[in-house]
C-alpha cells in the first residue's frame, strides 16, 4: 500500500514539472536576435544592366560584290587612318578605267586639234566646244571608274581598331555587306537598359557604379552621359548610355551590371532593413520589448537610413514578428548581444 502511494507521490511531481515547463516556456520570456545602429553612406541607387560598347563603330563594306582577294589586318588589329586593309577583285574595273583613259586621250586630241583650226581661222566654234564637251565628258567617266575601282580596297577612315571581321579570302562579298567592323575616336561606353519606373530619377552627369562578371573584384566608375528620349513600349525601358574613362579593363561585348547614384548621405545611420515595419522598430531594454517609431530616409534592401527616431546605442531587434509586445520580457541571444 505504501509503495502504491509512493508511486502517485512520483507521478505526481513529474506531471508538475511538466506543466511548469510547458507554462514557463508558453509565458516565459522570448528569445530575439539584436543589433546596434552603425554609421555609414547610404546610397539610393537604380539597377540596370547592360553591355559594353565602343562610343563609334563603322562598318567597312565594298560598294560592289567582288571577291575578297586579300586581307592586310585582322581582329584587335590597331590601323591608321588610310591604311589598306583588305583589297577585293578589281580586273572587270581596271579594263573599264584602261578604256576610258582611251578615250579620254583621244577626246583631248580631238579638242585640241579643234582648238588649233579654229585659232588658225580653219574651224568653227561650235566645233570646238563639241570637241572640249566630248573631252570633259570622256574625263568625268574615267573619273568615276576610278573610284569605283579605289572601293575596291578598303582603308581605314580614321586611327581606331579592328573589333570584328567577317570575310576570308577567296569568298564572294555582297555589295554593302561589312567585311570589318572598326571602332575610333572615343572610348568605350555601356548601353544599358532602364526601367520606365526610375528614368525619371536618372540625370545627366550623375555617378555610376559597375560590376562586370568578368572581373568580380573590380568596381568600376562611369558617368551617364545619354539618356534616349523615346522608351521602348514592348521591354518598358529606356536607353542609357554610361561613360567610362579612357583606359579600363572592360572590352567590347561585355555585360555589365550597373547602378546609378540617385542620392547618396555620408555618415547616416544605418539599420537591417528587416527591422522597419510600417515604420517601426522594436527595441530591447532591460529586457524588455518597446515599440518605437522612427523615421526613415534612404531605403535599401540591406539596410535602411535612420533620420530621426532612434538612439545611436540603442539595441533592436533584428527579424521583428507580429508576436512582438509592448513590454513583453524577452532573452537577448548571447550571440548577438553587445
Amino acid at each position: 500500500m505504501k509503495r502504491h502511494g509512493f508511486f502517485w507521490i512520483v507521478l505526481t511531481l513529474i506531471l508538475l514539472a511538466a506543466a511548469g515547463f510547458a507554462l514557463w516556456r508558453l509565458l516565459g520570456p522570448i528569445t530575439v536576435e539584436v543589433t546596434q545602429p552603425a554609421r555609414g553612406p547610404a546610397v539610393r541607387a537604380v539597377y540596370a544592366t547592360g553591355t559594353v560598347e565602343p562610343a563609334v563603330m563603322l562598318p567597312i563594306a565594298p560598294r560592289n560584290t567582288s571577291r575578297l582577294m586579300e586581307l592586310k589586318v585582322d581582329e584587335g588589329d590597331h590601323v591608321q587612318k588610310g591604311q589598306i586593309l583588305a583589297r577585293l577583285e578589281d580586273q572587270d574595273l581596271q579594263k573599264s578605267v584602261d578604256e576610258l583613259e582611251a578615250r579620254m586621250r583621244f577626246a583631248k586630241i580631238q579638242f585640241d586639234s579643234a582648238q588649233a583650226l579654229l585659232n588658225r581661222g580653219l574651224g568653227t566654234v561650235l566645233e570646238r566646244d563639241r570637241a572640249r564637251s566630248e573631252w570633259q565628258a570622256a574625263e568625268a567617266a574615267l573619273a568615276r571608274a576610278q573610284i569605283l575601282r579605289a572601293f575596291m580596297t578598303l582603308t581605314a577612315p580614321a586611327d581606331g581598331q579592328i573589333l570584328q571581321r567577317d570575310g576570308e579570302a577567296g569568298q564572294l562579298i555582297p555589295a554593302n555587306q561589312p567585311v570589318f567592323y572598326f571602332s575610333c575616336c572615343a572610348p568605350l561606353r555601356i548601353e544599358a537598359e532602364v526601367d520606365e519606373e526610375d528614368i525619371l530619377l536618372v540625370q545627366l552627369g550623375q555617378r555610376v557604379l559597375i560590376r562586370a562578371p568578368a572581373l568580380p573584384d573590380q568596381v568600376l566608375e562611369g558617368k551617364v552621359s545619354e539618356i534616349t528620349p523615346k522608351g521602348n513600349p514592348v521591354t518598358r525601358s529606356y536607353r542609357v548610355r554610361i561613360g567610362l574613362v579612357e583606359e579600363t579593363p572592360l572590352r567590347t561585348g561585355m555585360t555589365a551590371e550597373v547602378n546609378i547614384i540617385v542620392e547618396q548621405h555620408e555618415n547616416a545611420l544605418l539599420i537591417p532593413a528587416a527591422s522597419v515595419v510600417d515604420g517601426y522598430v522594436w527595441t530591447v531594454d532591460n529586457h524588455r520589448l518597446h515599440r518605437q517609431p522612427v523615421e526613415t530616409g534612404i531605403a535599401g534592401d540591406v539596410k535602411t537610413e535612420i533620420v530621426s527616431g532612434l538612439a545611436e546605442t540603442a539595441r533592436l531587434v533584428v527579424r521583428p514578428t507580429d508576436k512582438l509586445e509592448e513590454g513583453q520580457r524577452v532573452k537577448v541571444d548571447a550571440a548577438t548581444s553587445k
